[in-house]
């Protein structure tokens, strides 16, 4: 499967993301975490947390996506490694395309947002043979993307409540009106570092728009 074929197929499942994370209100629909005995705890508007739920609660249908358009799906063996997701064509395994799942809330009513980090400029980066912190080397893979999910927070959320399972409705989710788009990294990357200790790709301070559509 070709470069355009893969990110058309991407861009139209990323479409119905929305919809299976959403309840009717655009709400999210993950409430918090239950215990044995039926509690359950709040989650914390920390962003890591956030965002590593989000991912946990959208692998099972990039699983179901990656088998439907012929895929072998294969994740970063360790934590620090490049990328999060390497899908590999079944029909030819030299195909490869690397997929990050990045997240962002919006900052304020002009809608910009913090930028993303796009993974390393260091030694897989630099030297696209190596096989430092990289799944597959750099110069294996067709395509380098970013399935982007921006989400508003709810900064009214009472970390130290506890509801029972009977009062599951009434949990006020910690982030809504989710939004999800698949693009090519290099059109979001910035020529700033993401971060100022480490050798991080910066993105860019857009408005949604300009973020969802690459006009970096």
């Amino acid at each position: 499967m070709d470069k355009n074929n893969f990110i058309k197929h991407f861009k139209d499942f990323a479409l119905n993301l929305e919809d299976y994370v959403s309840d009717a209100k655009r709400d999210w629909k993950i409430k918090g975490f239950i215990d044995t005995n039926k509690n359950i705890f709040t989650i914390s508007t920390d962003t890591k947390i956030v965002s590593k739920i989000i991912e946990i609660h959208i692998f099972p249908k990039i699983v179901l996506f990656a088998k439907k358009i012929g895929f072998n799906l294969k994740l970063a063996e360790f934590q620090n490694y490049y990328p999060d997701l390497t899908f590999v064509y079944k029909k030819d395994p030299r195909i490869k395309y690397a997929v990050d799942i990045k997240t962002t809330f919006r900052r304020n009513t002009t809608k910009e947002y913090c930028s993303f980090t796009l993974g390393s400029h260091g030694e897989y980066f630099t030297n696209r043979n190596s096989t430092k912190n990289i799944q597959f080397p750099y110069n294996q893979y067709k395509g380098h993307f970013v399935l982007g999910v921006i989400y508003t927070r709810n900064e009214n959320i009472d970390e130290t409540k506890i509801y029972s399972i009977n009062q599951l409705e009434d949990i006020t989710s910690v982030i809504n009106d989710l939004q999800f788009f698949f693009i090519e990294k290099w059109k979001i990357a910035n020529e700033k570092s993401g971060s100022g200790n480490t050798a991080n790709i910066g993105g860019i301070l857009f408005k949604e728009q300009d973020m969802v559509n690459g006009n970096g």
